[in-house]
């Protein structure tokens, strides 16, 4: 997929700072301080950066974290990933497959169907309420 790409100007004034060093310096929030990581509300889960839908409430499960945890991307094509070597072991990095914004990680130590949890930041995220669930976070 062709990546959509933005100037690190203005994603710097269009992102929060945590934002910024989570999607473009892949950072990390901490964990429990999400706006996300406890949301139960039906809706949507979207790429703070260019607005793609990347995750669906439906796929969303409680991994006691303190991350948005899902067990599979809304396609397999919203997401890519690509080694991570960074902190003394090997993980599975996730970017958005539109823009390229860093999400979270992905592990294999999540629930069936899938045996996934992918371990997403908050702050790469905004959140569409399905209509009828309330506002959008």
């Amino acid at each position: 997929m062709t990546q959509r790409k933005f100037s690190q100007d203005e994603l710097r004034q269009r992102l929060s700072l945590e934002a910024y060093h989570v999607t473009q310096e892949e950072g990390t929030e901490r964990a429990f301080t999400g706006k996300l990581w406890d949301n139960k509300k039906a809706g949507t889960y979207h790429c703070v950066v260019c607005g793609e839908a990347l995750f669906a409430g439906d796929h969303k499960f409680d991994s006691r974290t303190g991350w948005p945890s899902f067990w599979q991307p809304v396609s397999e094509a919203a997401v890519e990933t690509k080694t991570d070597r960074k902190l003394w072991m090997k993980r599975t990095e996730v970017h958005c497959a539109t823009c390229g914004a860093h999400q979270g990680h992905v592990f294999e130590d999540g629930p069936q169907p899938t045996g996934l949890r992918y371990c997403i930041n908050s702050a790469s995220l905004t959140f569409k309420a399905k209509e009828g669930d309330g506002e959008a976070s």
